[in-house]
Order: C-alpha cells, then structure tokens, then sequence
C-alpha cells in the first residue's frame, strides 16, 4: 500500500470515547482527507487493542489508507493490519521487518541526531521515521524533550527516510511545523478531542497543502 504521511491521524481511543468513537471518528477523519491511521492505545488490554483494530481495518481499506499499530507486532499480525510504528525501546527494525515482510510499512520514532543516524543505515528495514516531539504533549508523558521546529527541521533534513512530525501539532501550529519540511504531519487530539473531526481533518489538510 501507497505511503502518504501528509496527514497522519494518531488515533487515541481514550480520547475518542471508546470503540464505537474511535470507529465514527476514523470515519469522519478519513472522509476529511486523513492519508494514514495509527492506532495507539496504552492503556487498554490488546485484546481490546485487537477488537478495535480489527474493526477500523475495513474502515481504512474502504479509503486505501493504511493501518498502523503501534508497538504491538502481535496485534498487527492477528488483525492484518498494514504496518507497525515502533519506539527506540520496542523489537528492533530488522526483527519487525523479519516478522511482518518486505510489504508491511514499519515506522520509527527518532528524537535526536544518534538516532536518526542509527536509522539512517537501516534502509528498507523501516519506511518512514517519526520526528518528535515538536511540542511538549500531554498525550505521551514518557516522551523525549520538546525539540522545537528548529530541532525538527534539523532532523528532518538529516534523515534519509521520509519523515512524519509528532508531537502538540494542533491546527493553530500545523502551519509553523510544516515549515520544518516534515513529509507530513501526525496529530491525536487536534482530530480525536474534535467537535468535528471530518472538519478538523480538511482544515489541516488545507493548512498543509498551503504551507507546502
């Protein structure tokens, strides 16, 4: 399946207000012109996380958009989901690679020059890296310092692989990150928490095509 990280929607069910929101919010966030789904739910047990996977799996296909677990190979595994996204302390690349195949997209998250350095020589054993965070976010306590837009366009043109950046995007700031040139942008509460998440999604989408 394509890769088109312009968009990339993070979906958090806790924030969505569960299965049944998680699965209208994807709906509406898709028809809004979202181009990736990443399903993250840490706090839910993963046959929850497989229950809900399993569901948006029909969702994303209906849009060709790919479906993205986070962390948990096992679960992408048991639902068919399209690729993992994957944290400097989760399975290495090349054992993702080797459980998934040459198919499944995989993504790692970097936060500084040594990792995007360590990443840089894996080639196709990941698809895409996950700059982060632009922002300090509530939505991942554990995450590394804030890095900035300078910080981000700093990694962002080190890498060598396509880039998504992460991290307190909302629509507010969408634009100023954009300027850092990340191949896209991945935000969670800017669509979950939104009123209108088909709404929030075009908004984004427009922001982002005009600060190209």
């Amino acid at each position: 399946m394509n890769l088109n990280l312009s968009l990339y929607l993070v979906l958090d069910p806790v924030q969505c207000g569960g299965h049944a929101g998680s699965l209208a919010i994807a709906q509406a966030a898709l028809e809004g012109g979202v181009t990736i789904v990443q399903l993250r739910a840490p706090q839910w047990h993963k046959r929850a996380w497989l229950a809900l996977a399993s569901d948006l799996l029909p969702i994303t296909r209906q849009f060709a958009v790919p479906l993205i677990i986070n962390d948990h190979i096992d679960v992408a595994l048991a639902c068919g989901a399209d690729g993992v996204h994957i944290g400097q302390k989760d399975l290495p690349p090349e054992v993702a690679r080797k459980l998934l195949g040459p198919r499944a997209l995989i993504g790692l998250s970097v936060a500084d020059e040594r990792e995007v350095d360590d990443a840089n020589p894996l080639g196709t054993m990941i698809d895409y890296v996950g700059v982060g965070p632009v922002c300090d976010t509530p939505t991942k306590p554990d995450a590394s310092a804030a890095l900035g837009i300078e910080g981000v366009a700093a990694l962002c043109a080190r890498s060598l692989h396509p880039t998504v950046a992460i991290g307190g995007i909302q629509l507010s700031n969408a634009g100023h990150v954009k300027r850092a040139k990340p191949g896209g942008i991945a935000v969670v509460s800017a669509i979950c928490k939104a009123a209108d998440p088909r709404l929030a999604a075009q908004q984004l989408r427009a922001e982002n095509s005009r600060t190209s």
